[in-house]
């Protein structure tokens, strides 16, 4: 059982909210808001990443389907974040507790002054013990400042808090070894501490249904994001109210993907999972080892392909000569220069104090 107050984040997503004729999208969020509620109650600081304003939308204007284009989708959101505010808002406030609205966009968080920004005023609103209610502004964001699932922002706004828990909700009970719904001999899995081996669960991870973005593979990435720094995942099934009660009350239930036993320092996870890469750099073999071995800056001599557009300081991906993500970090040229730089010796490319891996070192 929980002894001590923790920094608490939970993800709902909209497969949840939607509801169903027995348990509607109202009495889904009632039950969130007592939860959520009786854990601030015992002191716990509590913040919530909601999906759902899209799915709302289409139900106002009666859609039988998700929109494809972005302008509908967008448009969507419109209709439908103000009544899912409102929604938690009453929720809420029957029983005493503020919320506040909190709408990102991967944007915010890329840029390390307004990441910043918003770690200060997450932390604030959780210190005057209001609950932050936290979705992508889906109205204004373009594809390439969205995060495309809230599993994702859900892990970065766990970082972003620096959260002990980061809890997600799904329609499953807990992960399976495969597609339960198809392999009869899937197994479930109570637990995950080795990242190498949560990286190879992710290669058969399967999508979600017509009304989500996530599923088990985005889930799997956000549970990679938030153990590598050292906030422990738990992955449950929200769709019973007991559930969530008993995991804010520190009981094993679901999966859980436990922390990093050396996870990487504040700005080094910002490097690794808030960037937005402009681009990639394929390295060769001994490159990847002086990285991911000696924790070795880059050099051009190691670099054997540049790709995409960016400038100096903008943000890279750097790969393994077979493709695999390495690790972040932020280009000391830009890619023109780098390109005619390749191979050089003595030419650094990647500081190794702006670099941050992503792939476990036993992986490599």
């Amino acid at each position: 059982m929980t002894t001590k107050p923790l920094r608490r984040v939970v993800k709902v997503g909209t497969s949840l909210l939607r509801g169903s004729p027995e348990r509607p999208t109202t009495a889904v969020i009632a039950d969130l808001a007592a939860s959520l509620n009786r854990a601030r109650r015992r002191g716990d600081a509590v913040a919530l990443v909601t999906s759902g304003a899209v799915g709302l939308g289409c139900a106002t204007l009666g859609l039988a389907r998700r929109p494809a284009e972005v302008a509908a989708l967008q448009a969507a959101a419109a209709i439908g974040q103000g009544q899912l505010m409102a929604l938690y808002q009453d929720a809420f406030a029957v029983r005493g507790q503020t919320v506040a609205q909190v709408l990102l966009t991967r944007g915010d968080l890329a840029s390390r002054r307004r990441y910043q920004n918003a770690c200060r005023t997450l932390a604030q609103l959780l210190d005057w013990g209001v609950v932050p209610v936290v979705n992508e502004n889906d109205t204004l964001a373009t594809d390439e400042l969205r995060f495309g699932d809230n599993d994702t922002l859900s892990a970065l706004v766990a970082v972003a808090v620096a959260a002990d828990e980061l809890i997600l909700l799904t329609d499953v009970d807990r992960l399976y070894s495969g597609d339960p719904r198809h392999d009869a001999t899937a197994r479930p899995i109570d637990e995950v501490r080795d990242l190498g081996e949560l990286e190879r669960l992710s290669h058969g991870a399967t999508g979600g249904g017509q009304w989500g973005t996530g599923g088990m593979t985005t889930k799997l990435a956000a549970a990679r994001i938030a153990t590598s720094s050292g906030i422990r995942v738990h992955l449950a099934d929200g769709r019973d109210p007991a559930v969530l009660d008993a995991l804010l009350a520190g009981e094993r239930v679901g999966t859980v993907f436990q922390p990093s036993v050396t996870p990487l320092p504040d700005r080094k996870r910002w490097l690794a999972h808030a960037l937005l890469p402009q681009g990639s750099l394929r390295l060769d073999g001994g490159a990847e080892r002086a990285l991911m071995t000696r924790g070795a800056s880059l050099l051009a001599v190691g670099v054997v392909e540049v790709s995409g557009d960016f400038r100096p300081r903008e943000p890279v991906r750097l790969l393994s000569s077979d493709g695999r993500e390495l690790g972040r970090g932020l280009a000391t040229h830009g890619s023109d220069e780098l390109r005619r730089l390749i191979g050089r010796a003595g030419v650094e490319v990647v500081h190794r104090d702006q670099m941050a891996l992503t792939l476990a070192p036993n992986d490599s």
